[in-house]
């Protein structure tokens, strides 16, 4: 399937979105369900991630067509090393697949690939291609299609207060200088506005340890479908709710 597959259904409906308020500058999605999804058929938890792969292929595309900034994936968290070997080779594997499949397209279309994590607990082949993937993509100046892989957002911000107190260790930073503003510049995500709208399929209402700091303000849609089944037409639906919100970040409206 292509990325940029639209029905006139879509382009309509992605017209009355841009008509009808702002759509996210930066979407962040927490992709579950794979699992579930593919013992519900009867198959094992790696073809639910297989089937996964056709979602973020539809929903990049849809993405891109709206003119979205960022796009930001929980691909695979630092807690998900402690699954089964077989399962986590399978989704490494995976990760090296797609990524050679799609890099000419997301090249092509002025995509500019990132990873955020800790990349060095990645296999060397999975490593090498994801920073030559950043590599190839990095002038490009089109939406940011960022995978969240070996990720954990308490990692980040240890990794943060580290990094900060080396420098007033070092006497290049006194400690009263330390601002949030600061502390999101030792982020992962330093070179990325934060998400405006955090997406979660399979009806789970927790965050899974991601982009802790970074969600602060960001507003929440929870979907029961579960992630392969996860299309545009669910992803107009979260915008268009994300479009009715109120975003007062703490004060009033006037």
């Amino acid at each position: 399937m292509s990325y940029l597959s639209q029905t006139p259904e879509d382009k309509k409906t992605q017209e009355a979105l841009l008509k009808q308020g702002a759509i996210p500058e930066h979407i962040a999605i927490i992709m579950d369900g794979n699992g579930r999804w593919a013992k519900k058929i009867g198959f094992k938890r790696v073809f639910g991630h297989k089937e996964g792969v056709k979602s973020v292929q539809d929903i990049t595309g849809a993405c891109h067509q709206l003119g979205v900034k960022h796009l930001t994936l929980y691909a695979f968290s630092t807690e998900n090393w402690n699954r089964p070997e077989a399962e986590v080779k399978a989704l490494m594997e995976l990760l090296v697949k797609t990524l050679s499949a799609e890099i000419t397209f997301l090249h092509q279309n002025n995509m500019k690939v990132r990873a955020i994590g800790d990349l060095s607990m990645l296999p060397p082949k999975v490593r090498a291609d994801f920073e030559a993937a950043m590599a190839v993509t990095h002038q490009n100046t089109g939406m940011s299609f960022t995978l969240a892989i070996s990720y954990g957002s308490r990692a980040e911000i240890t990794n943060a207060v580290q990094e900060i107190s080396e420098l007033v260790k070092d006497g290049k930073l006194n400690s009263t200088e330390i601002t949030p503003e600061l502390i999101s510049q030792h982020l992962y995500t330093k070179e990325m506005p934060d998400p405006e709208l955090l997406i979660r399929t399979a009806n789970e209402f927790r965050v899974s340890n991601f982009l802790l700091w970074q969600i602060a303000y960001a507003e929440f849609y929870i979907t029961p479908v579960l992630w392969p089944d996860f299309r545009r037409q669910h992803l107009y639906e979260a915008i268009k709710s994300f479009q009715k919100r109120e975003r007062k970040f703490g004060g009033l409206l006037s």
